[in-house]
């Protein structure tokens, strides 16, 4: 039986992020990933912002990985030369009674030390974005856009450069616990989805970060006490396009609704303006955008932007968010769950890692290796 330092389920952004801190800290590591290519899952379909961490509560891990993540993610995408843009951000209220939420949004961030937010009025807001419609603002400097894709192929380089190697097409079947030839080793057994050919492989440290995948894959674990793999919930969001170009240079977002942040307006890197997510619960992996629902985003829209004209809107693509909270229920935090938690040396299992996961990732591939291998070579 083959037997490596480190594997990684995933190879999503946050799947890349933790090979590539692993393989720099020394470690043999494999990237085990069962579709055809990387990052074909949440990591490609979202909104491709790098959040300022505003939103999140003071003490949470979305709050503690998301501001130090997004200062390294922006270092590493100059570094790299990732495309990306430090464009801003403001959040609107679009009437009086929302401008009591633009107060508590300015006083978590400052919590959570996110810093940088300006409280605008009306015209100073309309001053920046002309053809904006609100009541009072917060100006985010510190948001912006990046090539998702970009990112997780530089990622993936930097992982290889270390001597880390991917395998596609790889599915993991199960795993057991305690069960390799020394004590302590993680089993698994994988299938060639290409070929039907199955293989175990033995490692000292697994990491699953399987994003929608990832509590089916721990629930597959022998030896894993099920107490410890949490219920996931989808949570689809869809994203439609406007023809032609919004007249907009900044990211503009409504005041947070249940379930997510409202339908926003984001910017790609050529200045084409996405409207979206919203939220619909669903059982299945399904990314069709129905175009009816297009209909409902124009009343939205039109509270900030009164000029969205009829007819616009035109579907884009659907992402879905691997959420640990449901309809009604506040948003739970990341899970990361190590040896403290389950009792199982050299696991580490990544549950709900949605928004902000991306700005997050190489603050989250720390935070697991620091576990792991906390020595570098």
């Amino acid at each position: 039986m083959d037997h490596v330092d480190c594997i990684v389920a995933g190879a999503g952004v946050i799947g890349l992020a933790i090979a590539r801190e692993m393989a720099r800290r020394g470690m043999d590591t494999l990237i085990l990933e069962a579709e055809n290519a990387i990052g074909t899952g949440t990591s490609s379909r979202n909104s491709e912002v790098i959040h300022a961490g505003i939103y999140y509560p003071a003490g949470s891990l979305k709050a503690r990985l998301c501001v130090p993540g997004r200062e390294k993610l922006y270092r590493y995408c100059q570094e790299r030369a990732v495309p990306h843009a430090r464009c801003g951000k403001l959040i609107v209220a679009t009437d009086a009674e929302q401008e009591p939420v633009l107060a508590s949004i300015l006083a978590n961030a400052s919590a959570c030390g996110a810093g940088d937010l300006t409280p605008l009025t009306a015209a100073e807001a309309r001053r920046l974005e002309p053809k904006l419609r609100c009541t009072a603002a917060l100006l985010s400097p510190a948001t912006g856009i990046i090539d998702s894709h970009a990112l997780m192929l530089a990622l993936l380089g930097d992982a290889e450069e270390h001597g880390a190697a991917l395998s596609l097409n790889t599915r993991i079947v199960c795993g057991r616990i305690g069960g390799g030839v020394e004590g302590g080793h993680i089993v698994l057994d994988t299938v060639d989805s290409t070929s039907g050919q199955r293989f175990e492989i033995a490692t000292t440290r697994f990491i699953n970060a399987a994003g929608l995948g990832a509590t089916a894959l721990a629930g597959s674990l022998d030896g894993l006490d099920p107490q410890f793999v949490p219920d996931l919930r989808y949570a689809k969001g869809n994203y439609f396009s406007v023809a032609g170009r919004a007249p907009f240079s900044r990211l503009v977002y409504p005041v947070p609704e249940p379930g997510g942040l409202g339908v926003h307006l984001t910017l790609d890197l050529d200045g084409v303006a996405r409207f979206g997510p919203d939220v619909e619960w669903t059982e299945t992996l399904d990314y069709r955008v129905d175009p009816t629902r297009g209909e409902r985003f124009y009343d939205e829209i039109r509270k900030y932007w009164p000029d969205l004209a009829d007819g616009s809107l035109q579907p884009a693509y659907s992402g879905i968010r691997p959420k640990l909270s449901g309809p009604g229920e506040a948003n739970a935090d990341f899970i990361i769950q190590d040896a403290a938690v389950h009792g199982v040396e050299g696991l580490v299992n990544l549950f709900g890692i949605e928004s902000p996961g991306l700005t997050s990732s190489l603050a989250i591939a720390d935070h697991v290796a620091q576990r792991l291998a906390p020595k570098a070579s």
